[in-house]
């Protein structure tokens, strides 16, 4: 077998290529007269030398020679000659290794570093310029939370309730019926909504319906109950699965109208309008259909019921404040207190809601607290609700008196968790200057 070119300085011959590479038992041809050197000191020798055949060095190097060179660099550095073509490396010592190339794992992890260190800096200025929970992060999973678009639909909202808002002084025009009449009727259908377990939408979409209708139409005091029997059906066909039938609306009027009134007229648009929102209910062979007054409320409001209550502004808000039962009910107590007041017509819905909640918050902790979180997802400042806040304090004293009591009692009952018991935040009205 041929002789090792092990010794020779430099040089990694194909046997031993190929010797390494099939490893054939760890033994290697030796030439005549020469000792087999460890492996380990054949490897010092090839670290970061360019695959074979290519030369590491013109001649052979030793370890006490390559010791005493860099030992010599130590003392003196040595200015480097072009004409040279070899360098030599202190395997042993890696500091002695070249320090002009930064191997590529650490310049790697130095801008690793670098980024981390970056991002941190951006998150604790995002932090410093915006405190405010992302209320949402709970709920990317859940596709009825519809996290993707819930900004853009609360854009709209806000740009929606603007053209939904009926003018604070409408009553003026109406020669026959007062703000007093309008308490009275919204107070009663409060009472209806809770006697047939209606949706909480329900109940405000139907005074929003009524302040629509009268807003543009003339009603004499008679009929002004019927517009609110009409109104509450017809948000009952916007809202609800399953529809009160006429002759519980009838009864519950101390049948102040006849089924004919109620039932009267057909026209094909409210057909129309009674299959998008399913409101035909069939008794055997006979359909019962819309009356003379709900078509002329529904084409009064141009078939449009998807004006913006405070109910939709409401159950954004409540997240945002991270509310429990508590806070919920009693926001909802005073917001129900608001729809009965002729007043807060002036309000926009956004605001109602978001007053609300503040002064629900007041009310529990007994001191004014509007977080970062409720400022960023309501775009109320706490300055800009506390003259509505004041007003439903106002309201809650004296929501036990007088003859208006629909939501007084509704609230002290345990559905409601006796919310209409807790006490008024006065301290919000020695607070106005």
């Amino acid at each position: 077998m041929a002789g090792s070119d092990e010794n020779n300085p430099g040089v990694i011959g194909p046997s031993q290529e190929v010797g390494l590479r099939a490893g054939a038992r760890g033994k290697f041809a030796r030439a005549t007269g020469q000792n087999r050197r460890a492996l380990s000191i054949v490897n010092r020798d090839v670290v970061g030398a360019p695959p074979f055949p290519c030369a590491v060095k013109k001649r052979p190097l030793s370890q006490k020679f390559a010791a005493d060179m860099a030992s010599k660099q130590q003392m003196k550095p040595e200015v480097p000659n072009e004409s040279d073509d070899f360098t030599i490396i202190d395997l042993d010592d890696p500091k002695e290794s070249n320090d002009t190339e930064v191997p590529m794992f650490e310049r790697h992890v130095e801008a690793m570093l670098e980024e981390i260190d970056r991002m941190e800096e951006v998150e604790m200025e995002d932090i410093a310029e915006g405190p405010f929970l992302d209320i949402d992060n709970g709920d990317k999973k859940n596709p009825l939370a519809v996290v993707e678009y819930i900004d853009d639909l609360y854009k709209f909202y806000r740009k929606a309730e603007c053209t939904g808002c009926v003018p604070p002084n409408y009553m003026a025009q109406q020669h026959d019926i007062n703000e007093k009449m309008r308490a009275i009727l919204i107070d009663w259908l409060i009472e209806v909504h809770y006697k047939f377990e209606l949706m909480e939408e329900t109940l405000y979409l139907t005074v929003n319906v009524i302040d629509r209708f009268l807003t543009v139409h003339q009603v004499v005091r008679k009929k002004l109950q019927l517009v609110g029997i009409t109104a509450m059906l017809l948000a009952c066909k916007y809202e609800e699965v399953s529809v009160p039938v006429v002759e519980d609306l009838i009864l519950i009027s101390d049948k102040a109208y006849s089924r004919k009134e109620v039932l009267d007229m057909v026209c094909d648009s409210t057909l129309c309008l009674i299959n998008i929102l399913r409101s035909i209910r069939k008794k055997g062979d006979t359909y019962i259909h819309l009356d003379l007054q709900e078509k002329l409320m529904i084409n009064t409001l141009q078939f449009n019921l998807s004006s913006p209550t405070p109910y939709v502004f409401m159950r954004r808000f409540l997240k945002a404040a991270q509310s429990n039962k508590k806070l919920e009910l009693l926001s909802f107590f005073m917001i129900e207190l608001c729809l009965v007041e002729y007043e807060m017509l002036k309000f926009p819905p956004s605001l109602l809601a978001a007053a609300a909640i503040f002064t629900a918050q007041c009310t529990i902790g007994g001191f004014k607290h509007w977080s970062k979180t409720c400022e960023w997802y309501t775009n109320y400042k706490e300055e800009q609700l506390v003259d509505c806040s004041r007003m439903m304090v106002t309201f809650h004293q004296k929501a036990g008196t007088g003859k208006l009591t629909g939501v007084q009692r509704k609230y002290c009952t345990s559905k409601y968790g006796y919310a209409a018991k807790t006490e008024p935040a006065t301290f919000l009205l020695e607070a106005k200057s």
